[in-house]
């Protein structure tokens, strides 16, 4: 029998939809909805065209049809979880929320709209009754997630001046053909082919290799990706703080690590910033001084929490600190946030059913 206090058939819930609900931050979506039990009365599964008919498992008992989004009438839905890409993102979600579906936004087409709050609950859930402005909450990008997730305590208690962040981003980052190409190129390399024979997301071989380039390069030599994560921290936490981001695509499927460099106002110690992330919500510290004792992304996949391990001093200035930072990018970099977002509507605004 199925567990009615899960499932979409409950009456006093809210009406749902996930849209990209065929790649992988949206089926993270729907897994992540049903593992909260985030209250649900329908769930709608939204993609292209191309998709259509699909079918895709939401709990236990439940396989929902996936609907077009180009014709899918949004009237009566209270949630739209958005992760289609920003191109598709720019029509569609301003569309939901004329028809009055409160959408939080995976893309990254409305981070910088001055009228769409920016919102990780650890950090400014203040931030989300701004949403009315617009009907559309954003999720900030996955590398700036975890890092802010970090940030933010040591921030209240110590007031950071500088970042210089350094990304060991995996292929989940840039979707299904990405993790398809290195699993393809690594296959290929043991047969003996070259690699170039599969290459087709990244401008470089992806298996055994370090890529020192996501997304496209700007006229001061940054990429996008760098970009965003300086000016959605600025945004999300404080717009005073410099930010300086070298983002990297890593040779592993799922899974985003971050060596974080930060110098601080008032004076840091590592037994100091250990001991206030340890309390922070969202995170968890695994740091011992001995092999094994920190965490890499393959022990990170599929877990909700930001990992910190090799916190220390950094003496080359006067109040200095380096650490580790890995996260699941697919979950709390994505689909988790994006969840914690609805929740905290649901218990702040909206009220529960």
């Amino acid at each position: 029998m199925p567990d009615n206090t899960r499932t979409p058939s409950r009456r006093d819930g809210y009406s749902v939809a996930v849209i990209g609900a065929t790649g992988n931050v949206g089926r993270e979506m729907l897994n992540i909805l049903w593992d909260r039990k985030f209250p649900v009365s329908k769930v709608y599964a939204l993609a292209s065209q191309r998709s259509v008919g699909m079918e895709i498992s939401f709990g236990e008992d439940e396989v929902l049809k996936v609907q077009n989004l180009e014709t899918f009438d949004f009237k009566g839905v209270d949630f739209a979880l958005s992760s289609p890409g920003a191109k598709v993102s720019a029509i569609h979600s301003p569309r939901a929320a004329a028809a009055g579906c409160v959408v939080i936004d995976n893309t990254s087409h409305f981070r910088m709209d001055p009228d769409v709050p920016l919102v990780v609950p650890e950090v400014n859930p203040e931030a989300i009754a701004r949403y009315k402005k617009k009907g559309i909450i954003a999720n900030p990008n996955c590398s700036t997630i975890q890092m802010v997730v970090a940030l933010k305590p040591l921030h209240d208690a110590f007031k950071i001046k500088r970042v210089v962040v350094s990304t060991y981003q995996s292929t989940s980052g840039k979707g299904k053909d990405a993790m398809d190409e290195l699993f393809n190129q690594t296959k290929g390399i043991y047969a003996n082919q070259a690699a170039v024979q599969t290459k087709s997301v990244f401008t470089k071989q992806i298996a055994f290799n370090v890529i020192p380039h996501i997304d496209v390069f700007l006229d001061n030599g940054e990429t996008k990706e760098e970009q965003k994560m300086v000016m959605e921290t600025r945004k999300i936490l404080d717009p005073e703080i410099r930010v300086h981001a070298n983002c990297a695509r890593v040779a592993t499927f799922v899974g985003h690590a971050e060596y974080i460099n930060i110098e601080t106002e008032k004076s840091i110690t590592d037994k100091e910033a250990r001991a206030i992330l340890s309390k922070a919500p969202g995170i968890s510290v695994v740091d011992h001084r001995a092999d094994e004792g920190y965490i890499t992304p393959a022990e990170c996949a599929g877990e909700d929490a930001v990992f910190i391990s090799r916190i220390r001093r950094d003496m080359s200035v006067e109040n200095g600190l380096s650490f580790w930072c890995v996260a699941d990018n697919l979950r709390k970099g994505a689909a988790l946030n994006a969840v914690q977002i609805a929740e905290v509507l649901v218990k702040e605004y909206l009220g529960a059913r």
